[in-house]
């Protein structure tokens, strides 16, 4: 992972100064509310429901075992014992004294960490592929251009106050699995014919109120334009997005109302005049950010492990959780493995600080000291030995990690919901328990396969419910909280007869349901799915595509009350 430069570590620290005058002139009374609010939320702090909220950047989902540890400690000693981990695979702390944040600040930049531009109206936290640079069926791995990328959005001048919030997302592979699709600008790394590195740029997608797929405006950028070209957008979106109708501010709107061919038409007139300017990448720049980066050492060992082998032949519960959370790795003798956070009475992403210990004591012992954060608020150690996996097992078991439901219904996404926001209209967590309990078998898991299901409190999607095979959001009908649910959504479907991956928005079935009717209604979705595959492997949201929402409709308001 990326090591702070003198630099780097000069600005974080003065950023923390500086908060800490602006609090305590707020708390004096010398900065009103409003003129704070600015101030705050430029350093990741909310005033929810019930307390503050401080928000902390996890750069693209890398940490490190002293940050893991230095997050229990804050938890322990500003909060109340433990942390949530947000789908930007940020890492939320939900209870801190205002007074106290300053303090937070300055703990976190001992260990490289930060709160900045975690809201407001600014970039945010890029974010990118969980098995970046070690995924086998990578082009280019995208971590360094997301560092760049970093660095170069921080404390932007002239982005620190667009129409609205910016966020960013990068893959390297394939496979999408960060949903470039479905953000402000989704790049994906990838080779020409000739070899050369570059990108395919995706603008105007989102979530939230308007849900939209994304357009490629340019096929591809070779990598020294990166940041020229990324400029060119922010410039576009900052001098003609909205800033009268905070629901049409986001850059989909802007795309979609004057089109995607007008568009690119303004930001490759805006590239045109500034391409050779000052942020043009040279390879020394990319050498050098690279060369802050610390690499994972890696034995000489076979492909497939003996001992591992033999033990999953003879423990079903062991390969069980090997073929749902441990996943391919480019370097032989290698794997990557998920710790689920998706426990039994627990809310999905949280984590208590003796957790975090016990987790950053097994990263030191099987994973080289480093661990990532997935949008699907699960952690993940990303070089381990196979001939390790048995004992890994054995210590996630013990501590409740080793549930293997990724991919499976069990994994459900949510925000935290009215348990927590201001800007919720329901309540998501029991929502989820709730479901989790419903579909707690393995052997039932197992039967209906490959399944996200995604939950929102309220329309800003945090959830991000419009992608999930089966979405849930919470909407305020008669000032009581109800739910609409969606089906068929996914960040990246196979499109029929074309190959081509393709993110896909859910569509709703129908009148929304009462908090206490969500279980029944996940299970119709599910037996009408169960009767309608052609085929075991067959998956759900495959199942959608295929005979549209009608039956499942039919079923759900036939069975439920």
């Amino acid at each position: 992972m990326y090591q702070y430069t003198a630099f780097d570590q000069k600005i974080v620290d003065q950023r923390v100064a500086q908060f800490r005058d602006q609090t305590a002139r707020h708390l004096a009374g010398e900065l009103s509310a409003d003129d704070f609010r600015v101030l705050r939320l430029q350093n990741g702090l909310y005033i929810q429901k019930h307390a503050p909220m401080l928000r902390v950047a996890i750069p693209y989902g890398l940490l490190n075992t002293r940050q893991l540890r230095t997050f229990a400690h804050i938890a322990r000693t500003y909060d109340r014992g433990y942390a949530h981990f947000t789908t930007r695979t940020n890492l939320q702390f939900n209870w801190p004294a205002l007074a106290q944040v300053p303090d937070i600040l300055a703990e976190l930049a001992t260990v490289q960490m930060h709160a900045i531009q975690t809201s407001g109206n600014c970039i945010r936290n890029t974010t990118t592929d969980q098995f970046a640079g070690i995924a086998p069926d990578e082009v280019v791995n995208p971590l360094v251009w997301a560092e760049i990328i970093r660095q170069w959005s921080t404390i932007h001048p002239e982005f620190a106050y667009l129409p609205r919030k910016f966020k960013i997302a990068i893959s390297g592979s394939t496979h999408d699995r960060a949903a470039t699709q479905v953000h402000d600008i989704g790049l994906v790394a990838l080779k020409n014919d000739a070899g050369h590195t570059g990108f395919r740029v995706i603008v105007g997608g989102g979530l939230g109120r308007t849900p939209i797929v994304g357009t490629v405006i340019r096929e591809f950028l070779p990598w020294q334009h990166l940041i020229t070209y990324l400029e060119a957008v922010l410039r576009v979106y900052n001098r003609l997005g909205r800033r009268d109708n905070k629901y049409k501010a986001r850059i989909k709107i802007l795309v979609k109302e004057s089109t995607p061919a007008q568009f690119t038409e303004w930001v490759d007139a805006e590239f045109e005049a500034t391409q050779n300017g000052p942020t043009l990448l040279s390879q020394a720049e990319v050498d050098r950010i690279a060369a802050r980066f610390t690499q994972p050492t890696y034995k000489t060992l076979p492909q497939d492990d003996a001992g591992t082998v033999t033990f999953a032949a003879g423990n079903d519960e062991f390969a069980r959780w090997q073929r749902r959370n441990v996943h391919a790795h480019r370097v032989p003798g290698y794997a990557a493995v998920t710790l689920s956070l998706k426990r039994k009475g627990i809310a999905p992403g949280d984590i208590t600080a003796d957790e975090m210990e016990r987790v950053a004591a097994l990263a030191d012992r099987f994973n080289q000291g480093e661990l990532r954060v997935t949008h699907e608020q699960n952690l993940v150690f990303s070089d381990v030995e196979q001939r390790e996996l048995p004992a890994l097992w054995r210590e996630l078991q013990a501590l409740g990690m080793a549930v293997p439901n990724i991919g499976l219904i069990g994994n459900i996404i949510a925000c935290p919901g009215g348990d927590f926001c201001d800007l919720a209209n329901a309540v998501s967590i029991p929502v989820a328990e709730a479901i989790y309990d419903r579909f707690e078998a393995l052997d039932y898991q197992f039967d209906i396969g490959e399944l996200d299901l995604n939950i929102s409190g309220c329309i800003n999607a945090c959830g991000h419910h419009h992608v999930g095979h089966i979405g849930i959001l919470g909407v305020d009908k008669h000032d009581e909280a109800w739910y609409q649910v969606t089906i068929g959504g996914a960040q990246t479907i196979t499109a029929p007869g074309t190959g081509a991956a393709q993110a896909r928005i859910g569509k709703i079935i129908g009148p929304s349901f009462a908090q206490e009717q969500i279980p029944d209604v996940v299970e119709n979705l599910i037996q009408t799915y169960l009767g309608l595959r052609e085929r075991d492997d067959e998956r759900f949201v495959d199942v959608v595509a295929r005979v549209g929402i009608e039956p499942f409709k039919e079923r759900v308001y036939a069975e439920v009350d």
